[in-house]
C-alpha cells in the first residue's frame, strides 16, 4: 500500500450464477457484497442468474453498458461440469483478458486446495472500460479471490500499480 494516495470508492456489481441458490442463500455472493462494501465500494447491482450462458451474458452487457459500473464480480459456473457456462457466456464481451488473474487464482488456490484448484477455470478481463472477475461458485473461493487479489488490485493505494489507476485510460485508442 502507498499511504500518499487516497482511496478512490468503485461502483462494483456482483452477480450469482446458478441454477438453485435465492437472495435468501446466496452465501458466495453475500461474501462478495460484504467484502466490497467493507473495502469502502459501492455495490450498485446484485442478482442471480441461471447457469445459462444467454441469460449470464444479458445482465454483464447491460452492466457494462451502464459507465457508472466501474466493476463486475461474479460467482458460480467456473468448473466443469455440463452447465457450467461462465467462461464461455463472458469472454465474447471481452475486450482484452487479464490471463494473469485464472493462473494466480489457481496458484493461491492451490495452497488451500491443492490439485481440486485444476477444476477451477476463473477469469478476468475488461469489457468496455469495466473489468470482470469470474470466481467459481464457493464462498471459500470468493473469500480467496477477493482477499488476495480483487480487493487489492481495486485499490487504488496499491503499489507499485492496480487496475483502478488505469480506470481513466482503459477506452483509450
Amino acid at each position: 500500500m502507498s499511504d500518499n494516495r487516497e482511496f478512490i470508492s468503485l461502483n462494483l456489481a456482483v452477480l450469482t450464477i446458478s441454477d438453485s441458490r435465492t437472495q435468501a442463500d446466496d452465501t458466495s455472493g453475500n461474501t462478495l457484497v460484504e467484502r466490497a462494501r467493507q473495502a469502502g465500494h459501492q455495490v450498485v447491482a446484485k442478482t442471480i442468474v441461471a447457469d445459462d450462458i444467454y441469460q449470464i451474458r444479458a445482465v454483464i452487457s447491460d452492466w457494462i453498458a451502464k459507465p457508472e459500473v466501474h466493476g463486475i464480480i461474479t460467482t458460480g459456473g467456473t468448473g466443469v461440469t455440463g452447465r457450467d457456462g461462465t467462461p464461455e457466456a463472458v469472454t465474447p464481451l471481452l475486450d482484452k483478458e487479464i490471463e494473469g488473474f485464472g493462473e494466480m487464482f489457481r496458484m493461491i488456490s492451490y495452497e488451500e486446495i491443492k490439485t481440486s484448484a485444476l477444476q477451477s477455470r476463473a477469469i478476468a478481463g475488461v469489457a468496455n472500460a469495466t473489468y470482470l472477475f469470474c470466481l467459481p461458485g464457493s464462498s471459500g473461493a470468493c473469500r480467496t479471490g477477493w482477499d488476495s487479489i480483487i480487493k487489492d488490485q481495486l485499490d487504488h493505494r496499491t503499489a507499485p500499480c492496480n487496475l483502478t489507476m488505469l480506470i481513466p485510460r482503459l477506452l483509450e485508442k
